[in-house]
């Protein structure tokens, strides 16, 4: 079995959060159509905020800052040799606009922020609602102590 890491972020706009819209279908029976959070595997070198920072910005063309660390989650698949286990390192992440650009090469399709029912209801897998719904649920209690705004600005 292969182990992988990857990191990602749960970001978050004015409230709505963003989803990409992935559509890769190959010859073989591989397919994966639906909607998820960026993420991206570690590169040599990268800690793990950095990779989540450069998948954010490679998949969907946000700069966006890390507010905290959400979580991790694990799932296997099969891969073109074997199976593998990846484990995901998650963020609570802060964009300051609601741009977004899909990136092509990597077969997404779609990108936009979301309020968190919609995004909820649109994200494929349930590791990542998960994810999706404990990263909220963060934003919601650093509104509440009014610490999401300039204060997080601070942050990398």
């Amino acid at each position: 079995m292969i182990q992988t890491v990857s990191c990602g972020g749960v970001v978050i706009y004015k409230g709505k959060i963003l989803t990409l819209y992935k559509d890769f279908k190959s010859k073989r029976e591989y397919k994966y159509v639906g909607w998820v959070l960026p993420k991206g595997t570690v590169e040599l070198g990268e800690t793990h905020e950095m990779t989540a920072k450069r998948e954010v910005k490679e998949e969907a063309g946000v700069d966006a800052k890390i507010i905290g660390y959400i979580g991790s989650s694990q799932y296997h698949f099969r891969g073109k040799e074997d199976m593998v286990s990846k484990t995901v390192h998650w963020y609570l992440m802060s964009a300051d606009n609601f741009y977004s650009k899909p990136q092509r090469e990597e077969h997404f399709v779609d990108s936009g922020y979301y309020k968190f029912h919609e995004a909820y209801h649109l994200i494929k897998f349930s590791d990542e609602k998960y994810i999706l719904k404990k990263g909220y649920q963060m934003y919601l209690d650093l509104r509440k102590q009014n610490k999401w705004g300039i204060e997080h600005n601070k942050k990398t």
